[in-house]
C-alpha cells in the first residue's frame, strides 16, 4: 500500500507548490481537479484543499463533493479551501475590509491544537486573499489569528478537519513546513517512506509485471527525463527496450553526436536517426508558435512510427512525461489553464496502435534527478539543463530557416560553453538563447550593419513551475556578448532577459 495525500486543485497558482512540500516530507501525493475526486480512497491518508482565484461568494465558484472525505479522513483547507468549508457549514465569508496580500504574523496560536504544535509566537505567514471568514459555525474553534484576521485558522470539533487562511507552502511562511508536517505525519499518520530508492524498487517491479516480455520503444532526447525513464525500463526489461534518438534539425550544435556518445556506456540499445531535412522542410514559412509545435510533434510521430515498424512486435511506447506535463495538460473548469500544448501528452494517433508507459509521470523534475542519482547515472546527463522537445524551433521567433538555425546554434554554443568554462552552468537551472525577429543597426569596423538581435536567458528554479532570472556577473555577460558578436556572422546585438516566471514563461514561445 502506498500512503497518499490527495490535493484537490481549485486553480491556485500555488497548488503544485503544496505537492512539492508534501513530497519533501518523503510522502507521496497526487493533485486532482476538485471535480474529479478518485472513487477509490483506500490509500489516501489525508486531503488538502488548495487556494483558488475564485471567491466562494461567486456563483460559478468551485464546489467539491466531500461526502466521502469529511469526518472520514483528515482534511486541511488552505485559503479558498478554508473559506469554502466555513461557508458550506453555515459560517459567513465577506469581502475583506483590508485586502491582505503579503506577509503577516500570527499573534495568537493555540499550541494545544495538533496542527499548530511547535509554531512560534509571532510566526510569519503569507496571506493572499480578498475575502475574510467573518463568522465561523458554532462547532468551529479558532486556532490562530493575526492582528487583522481573527479567523486565520480553525478546527472543526469532533473532526480532524482544519482550515487556514494563509499559505503554508510558500517560502515566506517561515514555519509552513512545521505545520504541514504536523498535518501529514502527526494527524494523517504518514510514515515518510517515499524515497528515491523505494521509488526505483517499486517502479522497476511494477514495470516487470506490466510489460512482461513485451518489446518497448522509447524516444530518447538526451535530456534528464527520457534518460532516467530509459534506465528504469532497462532495469525492468533489459534488451526488450529499443531507444530511438531523432535529429530534428533543431538540436544544439553537435548535439546529435554528443548525445549518442553519452549513452555509449549505459548499456542501452540506441539508434540515431537523422531526419533534419524532413523537419526543416515541413516548417518552411510557418511563424505561429503553436503550429510550429504541432508540425514538429507530428513529424516526429511520422519518423518515430516508421522506425518503430522496423522493430518486430513492438507493443509499447515509453515516454519521459513528468508530473507538471500531466497537470498542465489537464483542462477543467477552475484549475490552472493550459499554457501551451505538450507534444508528449494527450495520446497518440490511432494508427500507431501502441500502448503507452510513462514511468515518471508522477514525478517533478528535481525528483527525476534524485531518482537518476539513486541509480548512479552520470552527472553530465542528470545535470543537463532542460531542453524542449521542439528544440530551437521555439527559440527562433517567427519562421524557421536553415540559416537561422545555424546562427542560433552558434550563439547557443558560445553561451552554454561560456557558462561551463566560468563554472556557472550548475548555478543555473536552465539557460537558452533566442533569435528575435528583429534587426538593428550596428557598426563593425567602418561599416554600417543591419543584422539580427539575440536574447540570452538564464533562470533559477527547482521544477520550472516558477523561476527567477539569474543574476549572472556583468563581466561574464560582457565577455559572452563580445564573443557572440565577433564570431557569429549575422548578429550585431545581444540582450539579456530579466523576466521572471510568472508573469513570463521560461521559453519565449
Amino acid at each position: 500500500m502506498q500512503e497518499t495525500i490527495l490535493i484537490l486543485d481549485f486553480g491556485s497558482q500555488y497548488t503544485q507548490l503544496i505537492a512539492r512540500r508534501v513530497r519533501e516530507l518523503n510522502v507521496y501525493c497526487e493533485i486532482h481537479p476538485f471535480n474529479k475526486i478518485p472513487k477509490d480512497l483506500s490509500e489516501v491518508k489525508g486531503v488538502i484543499l488548495s487556494g483558488s482565484p475564485f471567491s466562494v461568494r461567486d456563483a460559478e465558484s468551485p464546489v467539491p463533493e466531500l461526502e466521502n472525505i469529511r469526518g472520514k479522513l483528515p482534511l486541511l483547507g488552505v485559503c479558498y479551501g478554508a473559506q469554502f468549508l466555513a461557508q458550506h457549514d453555515g459560517g459567513e465569508v465577506l469581502p475583506s475590509k483590508i485586502r491582505e496580500y503579503g506577509r503577516a504574523n500570527l499573534g495568537f496560536i493555540n499550541q494545544d491544537c495538533k496542527l499548530m504544535h511547535g509554531m512560534s509566537n509571532n510566526s510569519q505567514v503569507w496571506m493572499s486573499h480578498g475575502d475574510t471568514i467573518l463568522n465561523i459555525p458554532e462547532n468551529y474553534d479558532i486556532i490562530t489569528s493575526t492582528e487583522t484576521v481573527e479567523v486565520a485558522g480553525f478546527k472543526v470539533r469532533d473532526e480532524e478537519t482544519f482550515g487556514i487562511q494563509f499559505h503554508p507552502e510558500v517560502y515566506h511562511t517561515t514555519e509552513g513546513a512545521v505545520l504541514l508536517k504536523n498535518f501529514i505525519v502527526d494527524i494523517c499518520g504518514c510514515h515518510q517512506q517515499w524515497t528515491p530508492d523505494s521509488f526505483v524498487e517499486t517502479t522497476v517491479e511494477a514495470l516487470k509485471q506490466k510489460l512482461g516480455n513485451d518489446k518497448v520503444v522509447l524516444g530518447l532526447s538526451g535530456g534528464v527525463d527520457s534518460s532516467v525513464a530509459a534506465i528504469l525500463l532497462h532495469k525492468a526489461i533489459g534488451k526488450n527496450l529499443y531507444c530511438i534518438f531523432v535529429d530534428n534539425g533543431l538540436l544544439r550544435k553537435n548535439e546529435f553526436e554528443d548525445v549518442l556518445y553519452s549513452y555509449k556506456d549505459l548499456g542501452l540499445n540506441v539508434k540515431g536517426v537523422n531526419a533534419s531535412d524532413l523537419f526543416l522542410d515541413a516548417l518552411v514559412g510557418e511563424e505561429e508558435p503553436e503550429k510550429k509545435r504541432k508540425i514538429i510533434g507530428n513529424t516526429f510521430i511520422d519518423v518515430f512510427d516508421e522506425e518503430a515498424h522496423l522493430i518486430q512486435d513492438v507493443k509499447w511506447l515509453a515516454q519521459g512525461t513528468i508530473y507538471p506535463d500531466v497537470i498542465e495538460s489537464i483542462s477543467v473548469k477552475g484549475p490552472s489553464a493550459t499554457i501551451k500544448s505538450h507534444h508528449n501528452v494527450g495520446g497518440l494517433p490511432d494508427f500507431m496502435k501502441l500502448k503507452v508507459v510513462e514511468p515518471l509521470n508522477t514525478l517533478f523534475k528535481d525528483e527525476v534527478r534524485r531518482i537518476g542519482r539513486s541509480m548512479d547515472m552520470p552527472s553530465h546527463i542528470l545535470d543537463r539543463h532542460p531542453f524542449p522537445g521542439p528544440g530551437l524551433g521555439i527559440r527562433i521567433l517567427g519562421d524557421i530557416t536553415r540559416e537561422k538555425v545555424r546562427i542560433l546554434q552558434e550563439v547557443d554554443h558560445i553561451f552554454i560553453q561560456g557558462l561551463r568554462d566560468d563554472d556557472l552552468y550548475n548555478d543555473v537551472w536552465q539557460s537558452l538563447a533566442v533569435l528575435l525577429p528583429v534587426k538593428s543597426v550596428g557598426v563593425m569596423g567602418d561599416e554600417r550593419t543591419y543584422e539580427n538581435v539575440v536574447a540570452l536567458r538564464a533562470v533559477g528554479s527547482t521544477d520550472g513551475m516558477t523561476a527567477d532570472w539569474s543574476h549572472l556577473p556583468y563581466e561574464f555577460l560582457a565577455k559572452v556578448s563580445n564573443k557572440i558578436i565577433n564570431q557569429v556572422k549575422g548578429v550585431n546585438r545581444v540582450v539579456y532577459d530579466i523576466s521572471s516566471k510568472p508573469p513570463s514563461t521560461i521559453e519565449w514561445e
